[in-house]
């Protein structure tokens, strides 16, 4: 396969030993010995980044202490105007973030560039603009009382991000924090940091005022831990696995610091007999295909009305099997490698696991050899049925694979459907819409999708229920209401 030749700006920053933390409107080495960072495509290092301890993320932590009085002392208009800069920054380096994401989350390049880049841009934008709309005081009808409710912001902001789409949820998390006032602590994912950390770059490139926007790399225990925990971190938001979460909020509610908890899922599709095959068998093959399945809120349980599931299974088998997988810089790559030899290990291992407890390969899960990327980490999509008891039907498996299920009665589905404690996204797949509203109802999420799976837009709220998360969700304008606080000011007469 062709590959895209890295632009200069991505082999600059690359070449640095290693790359720095941006904090306090500068670059600064860690504390912890450097880590590399591998290309999934090939399982060599492509650069060495800073890790971060404690110590580092307390510089980080009062830097944006120090910078909130003055950013948030700024009108709506003014810091709108700096994020509006900063989105025309992030969309005049898109190839350089494009081919960072290619190169150590391993996606398609031209998934980079048509959706996690721009979506990134468009975050920023949507947020500011909201701000210059927004509300900040409310008066209040009491009697014989002068009073009225004031939105302020909260302070410093910590942010904890995963993996798997590290732009675009870095956008997705600190653009309505910083529209709405605040100053933010990332802790960036130590396994995919690059884009997030040559955000800093252009933060400083922007004209973003000195630690308004501090970017770490680090391990969970020392330094996303450490975030948590800083007394000065007056709102934190963490995106990734259930188990870390609940840490995550155990460390929060200790110290009754509010916390918005995006966690992992295991996602259904209901299919209905009267579904269109073809095209719903295109649009769950490129769920479990997109980002190579690790995607939290993908459809990995599919609940086939048996009328059409053999028909369904033929035409889904096609289409899997057809997927061009390659590495992520070459446009011609539908789908990359998994991220990491870990997850690699994981999604095999799951698979090995549900073959054990009794399912049967639909489509069999293999190791295809991609000339030119020996050493990568590619697994090709597959599925698996068998009993709603087995634990690749149960848990997350976080790869480009779904669990098939045979259903006739349309209350048996919705209750399988809802009987894991999840509640993330899940879809419905019919021509009767009004089926399809009504089933979309019975079936527990944050999100409902109809005759579609992975809809993303800004006014539409995303954001999970029970073990999926808590607190909030992103893209909405509830979203930056999150990020200010009601103080009540009153005067008796």
């Amino acid at each position: 396969m062709n590959t895209v030749s890295p632009t200069t700006d991505v082999k600059d920053f690359l070449s640095q030993e290693p790359i720095p933390h941006f904090i306090n409107g500068g670059f600064a080495p860690g504390g912890a010995k450097p880590q590399a960072v591998m290309n999934p495509a090939t399982g060599q290092p492509i650069a060495q980044v800073a890790m971060a301890r404690a110590e580092d993320v307390a510089t980080a932590v009062e830097a944006a202490h120090a910078a909130f009085p003055t950013w948030a002392a700024l009108s709506p208009s003014e810091r709108a105007v700096r994020l509006h800069r900063l989105a025309e920054a992030v969309e005049a380096n898109l190839e350089t973030l494009a081919q960072l994401e290619a190169l150590d989350v391993g996606k398609a390049i031209e998934a980079a560039r048509g959706f996690d880049v721009p979506f990134g841009a468009e975050c920023l934008r949507y947020f500011a603009d909201i701000s210059v709309r927004a509300v900040y005081d409310r008066p209040l009808a009491v009697k014989n009382i002068e009073a009225r409710v004031h939105r302020a912001p909260y302070g410093v902001c910590g942010f904890i991000f995963p993996w798997n789409f590290p732009f675009t949820l870095l956008c997705w998390g600190i653009g309505p924090a910083l529209a709405a006032g605040n100053t933010v602590v990332v802790k960036a994912s130590e396994v995919t940091p690059l884009s997030s950390l040559y955000f800093g770059k252009l933060a400083e490139a922007a004209g973003i005022p000195r630690g308004v926007i501090n970017i770490l790399t680090g391990t969970g225990p020392e330094a996303g831990q450490p975030l948590a925990e800083h007394p000065l971190v007056k709102r934190m938001s963490f995106t990734g696995s259930t188990p870390v979460g609940k840490l995550i909020g155990r460390i929060c509610g200790e110290r009754l610091a509010p916390c918005k908890l995006e966690l992992g899922g295991k996602g259904a599709a209901v299919v209905f007999d009267d579904v269109d095959v073809d095209a719903a068998a295109e649009g769950l093959a490129g769920a479990i295909t997109l980002n190579t399945g690790q995607v939290c809120c993908t459809a990995t349980r599919w609940f086939l009305h048996e009328k059409i599931y053999d028909r369904f299974v033929d035409k889904v088998a096609q289409v899997l099997k057809s997927t061009r997988i390659g590495p992520g810089l070459s446009p011609e790559t539908a789908m990359g490698p998994l991220v990491s030899q870990a997850q690699l290990d994981r999604v095999l291992g799951y698979y090995e696991k549900g073959l054990a407890e009794g399912a049967t390969p639909v489509v069999t899960c293999e190791r295809p050899a991609v000339p030119g990327a020996e050493g990568g980490y590619f697994v090709s999509p597959h599925l698996l049925t068998g009993s709603d008891d087995n634990v690749c039907f149960r848990e997350e498996v976080f790869g480009p694979t779904a669990y098939l299920v045979k259903f006739k009665d349309e209350d048996d589905a919705a209750a399988r459907v809802n009987r894991l404690a999840y509640g993330l996204a899940n879809s419905v797949w019919t021509s009767d819409l009004t089926r399809a509203q009504s089933f979309a109802e019975k079936i527990v999420a944050g999100n409902s999708w109809i005759n579609a799976h992975n809809v993303f837009a800004y006014g539409l709220p995303y954001g999970g229920v029970n073990l999926s998360g808590t607190g909030g969700g992103v893209n909405s304008p509830e979203t930056f209401d999150d990020y200010l606080r009601n103080q009540t000011i009153a005067r008796p007469l």
